[in-house]
């Protein structure tokens, strides 16, 4: 979703947890900490059945994000969710205000996970993202949320701009059918062609699966 203010805000939950983590030894997979986050972006109430935009197989998705969520919280990674604000909200607020806009209940952010809010597609965009990651020291990002062709995909492209190497998990990502110019474009191809952009420059692209495998 696009917003048209044009600053945003960062609510930091607590990040002692994550700085109280000794740093563990690099191993040979390409996934690892503590350089690395991972990113939620946009999973919230009106990208589901009964919502203003539902896109398809939203839950399935979020049931992904949910198992990389388990994992790095249980390696006390740093965790960043982001947020899409309405128009006349300046701060994050993942489970109060308009319900529409709440963050899902099954992702909702813990204590020690830092919530960024914003009003672009673009996470980066007039947040705080960036100066948060660098402060945590993180260089590797693996992304996950809604939607695959927006704001995902801005996320992404973002982020390797900025230098960060970037994953983005096919699976705990979902879109929406869109039309152009009178041809009626499915989800299901959406999806592949953001995620095949994607691929071809700016980020690997995997499975959730492959993913946790790598975090072994």
């Amino acid at each position: 979703m696009n917003g048209s203010k044009v600053f945003a805000t960062v609510w930091l939950l607590a990040l002692a947890s994550f700085s109280a983590v000794a740093q563990s030894p690099r191993t040979e997979a390409k996934v690892d900490a503590p350089t690395t986050a991972l990113l939620v972006i946009d999973i919230q109430n009106f990208y589901f059945e009964g919502g203003r935009l539902a896109l398809a197989g939203p839950i399935e998705a979020s049931q992904q994000a949910r198992k990389l969520l388990d994992r790095f919280r249980a390696r006390h990674w740093p965790v960043i969710h982001v947020q899409h604000l309405p128009k006349d909200q300046s701060a994050p607020s993942p489970d109060s205000g308009d319900p529409q806009y709440q963050i899902r209940p099954d992702v909702l952010p813990v204590l020690g996970e830092t919530v960024i809010g914003k009003h672009q597609a673009n996470a980066f965009r007039d947040t705080e993202l960036a100066a948060v990651l660098k402060k945590l020291g993180v260089t590797r990002l693996v992304i996950c949320g809604m939607q695959t062709h927006m704001c995902v995909e801005a996320a992404a492209r973002a982020a390797a701009d900025l230098g960060f190497e970037v994953t983005v998990v096919h699976d705990a990502c979902a879109t929406r059918a869109l039309a152009f110019n009178g041809t009626d474009v499915p989800a299901a191809h959406v999806h592949a062609a953001a995620l095949a952009a994607m691929a071809n420059s700016y980020a690997r692209v995997l499975s959730t699966d492959e993913v946790l495998a790598e975090l072994k």
